[in-house]
C-alpha cells in the first residue's frame, strides 16, 4: 500500500534520513518509533509531499509519487487523513465548520448530507453534540478527538498520527489510543503512528519500524520487538518502562 525505499532528507548540513525503507500493508497499523529529532514527523510530511525527499522513492497504491507535482498529488492526498500533534483545529469556526471544511472544498455533498456526515464522526469520537463549540472550549482529549473526526469525514483509506498522545494524562491517552484501534477496525484504514509512547505503540501496533541514526534499524512485530537482543532497543524498552 504505501513503499519508502532509501528515503534520505537532510536540512542544511544535518543528514536525518540517510536511507530509510518501510513497507507498510493494507490494513495494518504501522508504529514508527525513535529517538527525538530522528526524522519521523518528517517521514509523514515526505508522504504527504509537505516537503521533498533528497533522494529514495516513495509508492503509494502502486504510484510512485515521489516527484509528483502539487497536480498530481491532490487525489492521492484525498485518500489520507492526518492527525497532527497539536490538533491543528483552525481557531477561528467552530467544530461543526472545521470538520466540514474538506467536505466543502472537495466535494458536491448537499448541507443536510454534510450536517449528517459530521454528527457520525463526532459521535464516532464520542463526542456527539458539541458541534458549535470553539476548539478553545475544548481540553486537549476533546481537540485530538475533533481532529480525529475531522480526519476520518472524508472517508480516508489511509490515516497519518503525528503523535497522538501527547500532552495527554494516561486516561486521554488510552481513550485516544482505543480510538486509533477501533478506527482502524471499523473504517477499515491503513494508518501510520509516530509516537514516543510505548504504551500507546504497543496498544495500536500492527508492526514496529525504528529509526535510528537515519536508517530503519528495525521492522517487525511488536512481539520480536520486545525480543530482540539489539542494545539500543533493550535500553529503549528499559526507559518506557522507568517512564511509563
Amino acid at each position: 500500500m504505501i513503499l519508502l525505499k532509501g528515503i534520505q532528507k537532510s536540512f542544511g548540513e544535518a543528514e536525518v534520513l540517510k536511507g530509510v525503507d518501510i513497507q507498510i500493508a493494507e490494513g495494518e497499523t504501522m508504529v514508527i518509533l525513535g529517538k527525538s529529532g530522528s526524522g519521523k514527523s518528517v517521514l509523514l510530511k515526505l508522504i504527504l509531499r509537505l516537503m521533498s525527499a533528497d533522494a529514495g522513492t516513495i509508492i503509494i497504491d502502486d504510484q510512485d509519487t515521489t516527484n509528483f507535482t502539487e497536480e498530481q498529488m491532490i487525489p492521492v492526498r484525498k485518500k489520507m487523513g492526518m492527525l497532527f500533534q497539536s490538533a491543528a483545529l483552525f481557531d477561528s469556526i467552530n467544530v461543526k465548520e472545521n470538520i466540514a471544511y474538506m467536505l466543502r472544498e472537495h466535494t458536491n455533498m448537499s448541507e443536510k448530507d454534510i450536517d449528517f456526515r459530521v454528527e457520525e464522526v463526532l459521535s464516532f469520537v464520542q463526542l456527539s453534540g458539541v458541534q458549535f463549540k470553539m476548539p478553545s472550549d475544548l481540553s486537549g482529549g476533546m481537540k485530538k478527538r475533533v481532529a480525529l473526526a475531522r480526519a476520518l469525514a472524508f472517508k480516508p483509506r489511509y490515516l497519518l498520527y503525528d503523535e497522538p498522545t501527547t500532552g495527554l494524562d494516561p486516561l486521554t491517552s488510552k481513550a485516544i489510543n482505543e480510538l486509533i484501534r477501533s478506527t482502524q477496525e471499523s473504517h477499515d484504514v491503513t494508518s501510520i503512528v509516530v509516537t514516543h509512547d510505548l504504551i500507546s505503540a504497543f496498544y495500536v501496533g500492527d508492526r514496529f519500524a525504528l529509526i535510528r541514526d537515519g536508517v530503519t534499524s528495525f521492522s517487525g512485530t511488536p512481539e520480536e520487538f520486545k525480543a530482540s537482543t539489539d542494545p539500543f532497543i533493550v535500553e529503549y524498552l528499559a526507559c518506557g518502562r522507568e517512564y511509563n
